[in-house]
């Protein structure tokens, strides 16, 4: 047994140089909880102790996201690759994913995925 043969590579992930991975919790909080933790983070902002974040990774207004958009567009018109605009949805105010609704506001649990535990 061992392991297999040293082969070519197939495939590869080309990753931008200085990214910084995504970071996510590793676990949910309680309703109890993040009403806890978003008055702290209230509280905190008003205070100016912390901020909305500026990171490069989003678009915090619409003309931003606008130059995102194109500039991704180009590429993939540069890499002889179409988006199929029928099936594309912009600038809308939510999106539904996985059984979770993202928002202005955060994400959270699509409320149709719990109406039943509530009834």
């Amino acid at each position: 047994l061992g392991l297999p043969p040293t082969r070519p590579v197939e495939f590869q992930i080309d990753l931008v140089p200085g990214a910084a991975p995504v970071a996510r919790a590793p676990y949910r909080l309680a309703p109890s909880k993040m009403k806890e933790l978003a008055e702290q983070l209230k509280k905190l902002s008003g205070k100016g102790f912390i901020r909305p974040s500026s990171s490069p990774w989003g678009a915090p207004d619409e003309k931003e996201h606008e130059e995102h958009l194109k500039a991704i567009l180009e590429l993939l018109k540069k890499e002889e690759l179409y988006a199929k605009f029928s099936m594309c949805e912009f600038w809308i105010p939510k999106v539904q994913f996985l059984g979770h609704v993202i928002n202005s506001q955060g994400i959270h649990v699509d409320p149709t995925k719990i109406e039943s535990i509530k009834d």
